[in-house]
């Protein structure tokens, strides 16, 4: 049992069911109440500065704020989200996506308030993203409300795009994404080690059984005492004697 499995055990009738879709509808009233007066966004955002005036509300709120001002993006991008986290639940049960969020939303808190870098919530919805990819790789969705994509290669253009950000990045913004990618890190990591090392044993068998077959060239059956074969004799007939060796018809010991 590891040590999820046990934090299940203990704490499993504390988790929030539907805790994704609670989500995306205070998402979609911030994004009301944002457009109706914008700075109320002010309000919510993850500054390290309000936070040390004791402004703690935002250590929290800021996963409310949505990352567009669009109409039609928001409708796009809260139904994936709501679709997502359905999918996570189903495959995981509410606890384990309660804890998976809650360590990411840490993680990205974390980040913002030790190395300056706020990534807001939009890496905090990837790590989601990316743990549905895991589950429900074949899963069709539309990029650009256009074109079909599965989300396994979505996931990897994303994973692509992150990976030139954080070569780029500064030392503080790798930790930084590094942190808020926690939750993934510590649910997959294993599991991409485990089939990395799978993966790595299979190659090596492939490689000692071709090394080890015989070549196309090489014929089937060779007299011991003669040192013919079918290549290039295709008349010649052979046995196999007791002691394990070939014999053609000529040379084939009387005992066999």
């Amino acid at each position: 049992m590891n040590v999820i499995d046990l934090l299940e055990r203990r704490l499993g009738r504390f988790a929030i069911p539907g805790l994704v879709r609670i989500i995306v509808g205070l998402n979609a009233l911030v994004f009301v109440l944002g457009k109706l007066n914008p700075a109320f966004l002010a309000w919510l955002d993850l500054d390290g500065a309000a936070i040390q005036r004791h402004e703690y509300w935002r250590l929290f709120t800021y996963i409310l704020i949505p990352q567009t001002e669009s109409f039609l993006f928001i409708l796009f991008a809260l139904s994936f989200l709501w679709m997502i986290g359905e999918g996570l639940e189903q495959a995981w049960g509410a606890f384990r996506l309660n804890l998976f969020y809650l360590i990411g939303m840490i993680g990205t808190t974390l980040a913002a308030l030790a190395f300056g870098t706020s990534f807001s919530n939009v890496v905090l919805n990837l790590s989601l993203y990316f743990a549905f990819a895991w589950f429900f790789p074949d899963v069709q969705v539309y990029l650009f409300m256009i074109l079909p994509i599965r989300i396994r290669w979505m996931a990897w253009i994303l994973a692509g795009l992150m990976l030139l950000n954080f070569i780029d990045g500064s030392a503080s913004f790798r930790m930084a994404l590094l942190a808020s990618l926690a939750n993934y890190l510590i649910f997959f990591g294993p599991k991409i080690v485990a089939q990395a090392r799978q993966r790595q044993r299979v190659a090596s068998r492939r490689r000692q059984f071709v090394e080890q077959s015989i070549p196309e060239d090489e014929p089937l059956h060779r007299c011991v005492v003669c040192r013919r074969s079918e290549t290039g004799n295709p008349d010649l007939e052979f046995r196999v004697g007791r002691d394990g060796n070939d014999y053609c018809l000529e040379h084939l010991p009387k005992a066999l």
